[in-house]
């Protein structure tokens, strides 16, 4: 093994469907619902039960505890059992010998169904009060005194669609059976408290009878966070029933069409204006589609309404949020957590005001950003604002206003190609906006020969956070890198863990890292005191230093005399972010540590006579604070801004009466590298955060925002080429809507 190679790039990394299987093991195939809405009349599994191969077969009536899935609201089973809300729908459950007998004895179930009224637009479910909760409001000042004080107002809707996660690893898990009927589960999830805490409550167990392990995630941006838990529940149910291994990984075209998605908003928007161009007044109805059960819904609701007004100070502002029950597989969460939906939704209503009132969306961009001391809609006055630094510096950095010229030559030139361009600054608040989330713990363990391992709560899912923590543990425990391990995440090590999202894996893990080692390194300054004498103790770069001065005593000598001294040398500690709250009754609090800011500048080309086009230059200022690791940070940015320019343009889930006709990767079209446009990324400087580990920032989620950039962009593009026609402001801006713009087709 050459262990300067990486085990990823050796593909040794070892994901759920790597693991050796154990003898005995059973596959799984689920039977879920083809319809979107109707009771189930008659199950009939009498034949599928007889059929070669298959040992269990269980439905709702078989589930020893709760069956329910629902973390935030109690409204999802995890098998139908009266009714079937959405199709895929899961109702049975077959653990058979091998995968194939599974699948052949899933087909010769029966199934009778009267079907019920379904609802797939979340408007009309509004109408009809069909809600999963009660809507919310946030304001800010009083928006209807201000209306007549604008000189421009206009109103408007904005649509924006879902988008299917694509991690390279789909969902899975394995079960195993261990002594007194506990359960290991390996599974592909973010969040592995609550698939203890859940199949626990499936089982009828108590939670230390149910042990969650996940080495890594092949991806996840969301879509693991509470999607994996049915899968992990249905594989624990099958070792209850049989006391053997049970092993599940969805196909493809499974994980697709049964999981859930970001959620789409249709939304109707206001804004008004006055002379120069300063936003006075901002009003929206933002209509969630939930689908048809709550899962992460109402939290994803409220982060919407968290970031409406994104970089901009808006003194009078009236927002509230409908989470609308459909017919639908549940939408849930996706990287960004329901901010992108509400910051695509101010930038509508500012190129919607700038077409009408003549004034470039850049300047009204500017003018209204927001500094030290404003006030979002949700009560938290801002502080160490760099909103207007990296907007200023990206239109430096980018030649903006060389740019717009030669956008302007190139347009007055060219009939059928034209090029855009757009800014697109982001505001993104760092938090679990339940505030009881924002807290993590880590153990760390210092073995006598001085290597270290390291447990943390974080999920390792390519976002390079278990690298983030072994440069933590490295900087304060002052050793060499190569010492430390990081371990799997495991709930038996590291207990009541929250998810790995919200862009605070390594804020709050790496803080919990943090607190660790320094308990570690301040018995080991004492223990040094006793063999040196008094003075001060440092640890550098694995020398003790005592008063300044370098001593004999280094790292190995100094835990084998730990170790000899009986001097613990485990250390737990928990992390709470302080400072934070959040008063659901008025509406109003600190829910955000800090906020991340940045700005991009994103050129495309259209061929205004196909509609196709290319985005090929995206100028991005990040306000990383003090990066952790460049290079992940930076790959954070890239990959975000491309995934946020899919949500924006190719990626378009289609629907034909509640059924997903974009199932796979040949009807569902994702960016690739030749779509990708050419980025370049710089952080911006002296920016360092007092409220996180080492003065970092969150930056999985926020990148993300840039994308948005692309569809204003071609819009740029599009509207060179006619303006005669009013935009329609619905996203994702395809290749086909654009050419239905340019041209008067049907």
């Amino acid at each position: 093994m050459n262990e300067l190679i990486p085990p990823h790039t050796r593909g040794e990394s070892v994901f759920v469907d790597d693991i050796p299987e154990p003898k005995n093991m059973l596959h799984t195939a689920v039977f879920v619902s083809d319809i979107v809405h109707g009771k189930i009349k008659n199950l009939d599994i009498r034949i599928a039960v007889k059929s070669e191969g298959v040992v269990k077969i269980i439905t709702a009536k078989d589930i020893p505890g709760e069956n329910q899935l629902g973390r935030i609201i109690q409204d999802e089973e995890l098998l139908a059992e009266e009714k079937v809300d959405f199709i895929g729908h899961p109702i049975v459950v077959v653990y058979a010998e091998t995968k194939e007998q599974a699948n052949r004895a899933k087909e010769l179930i029966t199934i009778d169904y009267e079907e019920l009224p379904a609802i797939f637009d979340p408007r009309v479910a509004a109408k009809k009060g069909s809600l999963i909760a009660p809507s919310r409001t946030f304001t800010l000042g009083d928006v209807d005194s201000i209306w007549d004080s604008c000189e421009t107002i206009v109103e408007g809707r904005a649509e924006s669609g879902g988008q299917e996660h694509i991690y390279m690893e789909p969902q899975g898990s394995l079960a195993i059976p261990r002594e007194d009927g506990r359960v290991l589960l390996y599974s592909s999830t973010q969040n592995p408290s609550t698939v203890q805490s859940t199949v626990a409550k499936i089982l009828g167990f108590d939670m230390n009878k149910i042990e969650v392990d996940v080495t890594r995630l092949g991806g996840g941006f969301g879509g693991k966070e509470d999607q994996a838990t049915a899968w992990a529940a249905i594989c624990a149910l099958g070792v209850y029933y049989t006391s053997r291994p049970v092993k599940l990984i969805l196909d493809r075209q499974e994980d697709i069409t049964i999981t859930g998605k970001r959620h789409p908003y249709s939304t109707d928007y206001k804004i008004g204006i006055d002379k120069e161009g300063k936003i006075l007044a901002f009003s929206a109805d933002y209509y969630q589609n939930s689908g048809a059960a709550a899962d992460l819904s109402t939290a994803v609701l409220g982060r919407t309404l968290f970031h409406v007004t994104n970089a901009y100070f808006i003194p009078n502002v009236r927002v509230t949020a409908y989470p609308c029950r459909t017919n639908l597989v549940p939408f849930t969460a996706f990287r960004g957590f329901g901010a992108p939906q509400g910051m695509y939704v101010i930038e509508c209503a500012l190129s919607h005001i700038a077409d009408e009132s003549g004034i470039p969306i850049s300047i009204l961009q500017e003018k209204n950003l927001l500094e030290d001391g404003d006030q979002f809609p949700y009560g938290m006055i801002t502080k160490n604002t760099h909103a207007k630094r990296s907007f200023a510096k990206v239109i430096q950095d980018s030649q903006y206003e060389l740019l717009k010229k030669e956008k302007e030559e190139f347009n007055a030139k060219s009939k059928f190609l034209k090029k855009g361009i757009s800014i697109m600054p982001i505001c993104f608040g760092i938090s679990f906006t339940s505030t009881f989330m924002n807290q993590a713990g880590a153990l760390v363990n210092v073995y006598y020969d001085g290597s270290v391992n390291v447990s943390t709560g974080a999920v390792e899912m390519g976002q390079g956070v278990n690298m983030k923590i072994k440069t933590i543990a490295t900087r304060f425990l002052s050793i060499d890198s190569k010492r430390i391990r990081v371990e799997s995440t495991n709930t038996s090590r590291v207990i009541n863990t929250s998810p790995t999202s919200a862009s605070s894996g390594a804020d709050l893990n790496g803080k919990a890292t943090e607190f660790a080692c320094l308990k570690i390194i301040e018995r080991l300054k004492n223990l040094a005191n006793e063999k040196l004498g008094e003075g001060i103790i440092t640890i550098e770069n694995e020398v003790v230093y005592l008063d300044g001065v370098k001593t004999e005593l280094v790292w190995e000598e100094l835990i084998w005399l730990a170790y000899t001294n009986r001097v613990n040398l485990a250390a737990q500690a928990l992390y709470a972010t302080p400072g934070i709250y959040f008063d659901n009754e008025k509406e109003k609090g600190k829910p955000f540590a800090y906020h991340v800011f940045g700005a991009a500048v994103i050129e495309v080309t259209v061929d205004c006579l196909r509609g196709t086009y290319t985005i090929d230059k995206a100028h991005v200022v990040h306000d990383a604070g003090r990066s952790l690791n460049y290079l992940i940070d930076l790959g954070q940015v890239e990959g975000g801004l491309v995934q946020g320019i899919g949500w924006m343009t190719l990626e378009e889930l289609q629907y034909v009466d509640g059924k997903l006709i974009t199932d796979a990767l040949a009807t569902y079209k994702v960016p690739d590298v030749h779509f990708a446009p050419e980025i370049k990324a710089t952080f911006l400087e002296d920016a360092d955060n007092p409220y996180a580990v080492l003065e970092s920032k969150g930056i999985g989620e926020p990148p993300f925002m840039y994308g948005i950039g692309a569809y204003f962009a071609l819009k740029d593009a599009a509207q060179a080429f006619r303006n005669d026609k009013e935009w329609d402001y619905t996203a994702p801006l395809t290749p086909e809507r654009i050419l239905l713009y340019l041209h008067n087709l049907e």
